[in-house]
């Protein structure tokens, strides 16, 4: 097992493909033809041009706050590619490759951040939650999910995601001992960008790996290269079959860097030094999994620079839409938890339009 080979506390990190996008542990490559790492990489393009387009909106004042992805592609694709169509994924906000790979289209992810809240309705055979931004909220529900998969003999595996500051919530404790006692079919799933919005994880937590953090609820865990698909998705892949086979709960920490901003209110640059930023650009998931694939002769620089160009159009085109349809209804922020409006909702949605109309100073 992968999580006994690579043990957190010893620092031991699970790496299959080095940044030059060379396996460096081929007896631990996944089973994984060349065609569905490719159909992964597109993915991957996808979530990058579609991530560069909404900062590009964003800073235009066509878009409200959004959180980037920028570097963390591998972790999020990797992860979810390992579940099965009627698994359950439970994300927080920052899972912007694990959506599109889900089938979550991206027009409900753009419609989310421009304000609409209908960007949050999926349909019926997706099974993927919305965006959750309270910290740390969304791993027990994630719980709940695979409890009752588990009570009903569905045989499904729920996957969910937090940040590395999220683990120093008392949710996220909670959620790992609960999921342990009960053997829990779940994979925590940590993207340990480096950052908790501006605080180092250094300072956040005293914990010299976060996947250590699972040694406390008697679980699994392990931490692996996030920026290394076919670690990030060795590691989920064995994950999931534990889970699925009735073994419970695991957790992995995929270690990654935050190349960008933690969402477009923050300025990175008051809190870490570009020289940082500069050690981690070789890094990036994108140029390895690419030099892998151009190595492998079935991809090319050409068609990556035309495939970028045709999913940096299709965001754009897709927010174009969107903004056709004009604002979200007012009313939409006040109905939408209750099917019926309580009254204490009736009397502040009243007051709101009167303020709106300029009935109310």
């Amino acid at each position: 097992m992968l999580t006994k080979r690579f043990d957190p506390l010893k620092g031991e990190r699970l790496q299959i493909m080095d940044p030059e996008g060379k396996i460096v542990a081929p007896d631990l490559k996944p089973d994984l033809s060349d065609e569905r790492v490719l159909e992964l990489y597109r993915v991957m393009l996808l979530t990058r041009a579609a991530d560069n387009k909404a900062l590009q909106l964003q800073r235009q004042g066509r878009m409200l706050t959004y959180a980037p992805n920028t570097g963390q592609e591998a972790a999020q694709v990797g992860s979810a590619a390992a579940l099965q169509e009627t698994d359950w994924l439970v994300p927080a906000f920052r899972e912007l490759g694990a959506w599109l790979l889900r089938r979550v289209s991206l027009d409900k992810i753009y419609l989310y951040w421009y304000g609409n809240e209908w960007g949050s309705h999926y349909p019926e055979n997706v099974r993927v939650l919305p965006i959750s931004i309270p910290i740390g909220s969304q791993l027990n529900h994630a719980v709940g999910i695979a409890l009752a998969s588990k009570l009903k003999g569905e045989g499904d595996v729920t996957m969910t995601y937090v940040g590395d500051g999220g683990t120093s919530i008392g949710d996220f404790s909670e959620a790992l001992n609960f999921a342990g006692v009960f053997s829990a079919p779940v994979v925590f799933v940590v993207q340990n960008n480096q950052y908790a919005i501006s605080v180092k994880r250094s300072i956040q937590t005293k914990a010299a790996t976060l996947a250590q953090k699972a040694v406390a609820a008697g679980i699994p865990g392990i931490q692996v290269d996030g920026n290394d698909l076919f670690a990030v998705y060795a590691a989920a892949s064995e994950a999931v079959g534990r889970a699925r086979a009735g073994e419970g709960p695991t957790l992995i920490e995929a270690y990654t860097y935050r190349l960008g901003a933690h969402t477009t209110s923050d300025d990175p640059t008051k809190y870490r030094e570009d020289e940082e930023v500069a050690v981690w650009l070789p890094k990036d998931p994108m140029k390895r999994l690419k030099q892998y694939l151009i190595t492998q002769g079935v991809w090319s620089e050409e068609q990556d620079k035309a495939q970028t160009a045709e999913y940096e159009a299709y965001a754009l085109d897709v927010f174009r839409k969107i903004e056709e349809t004009g604002e979200p209804n007012v009313e939409d922020l006040f109905k939408y938890t209750y099917a019926d409006m309580p009254e204490h909702l009736v009397e502040q949605y009243n007051e709101y339009v009167q303020y709106l109309e300029g009935k109310v100073k």
